[in-house]
């Protein structure tokens, strides 16, 4: 039985606990594989073999195939492991966070400039603006 966490009801939210450890073990093994200059090599001429020397869930596989950054947190995959892929790509964190984010790096940038993302629709489920008592819209 699944334990409901204080914070499963952010938008968005994908915290890396022991849970999301567990799920995301095999995908997070394969992007630490990538610190090996000849894996990488072997996983540039065929990514699909590569990757299929894991145990990887199918979600997992195709989040990986596809470059779905968010895909890839979803399925348990932490961000400083999953960033080798995209250091891989020659992507930087905010390329990711954009690619997250549905917006270019370049956008995703001045967004954090200006002062990130907006608490509209990023608040717990049933909370609102008038309901949080304070502007970070924390309980």
């Amino acid at each position: 039985m699944a334990t409901t966490r204080d914070y499963d009801d952010i938008p968005g939210t994908y915290v890396f606990d022991g849970r999301r450890s567990q799920q995301g073990y095999h995908l997070n093994m394969f992007c630490m594989s990538l610190n090996a200059e000849a894996n990488r090599e072997r996983f540039r001429a065929d990514e699909a073999a590569y990757v299929d020397g894991f145990d990887l869930s199918p979600e997992q596989r195709q989040a990986v195939l596809e470059r779905d950054w968010l895909g890839m947190l979803q399925q348990g995959g932490n961000i400083y492991y999953t960033f080798k892929l995209a250091i891989l790509d020659g992507l930087s964190m905010q390329d990711v966070g954009g690619a997250m984010s549905g917006v270019s790096g370049q956008e995703f940038t001045q967004m954090m400039i200006d002062g990130g993302r907006s608490i509209e629709g990023n608040r717990r489920v049933g909370e609102s603006a008038a309901t949080s008592g304070s502007a970070g819209g924390t309980p």
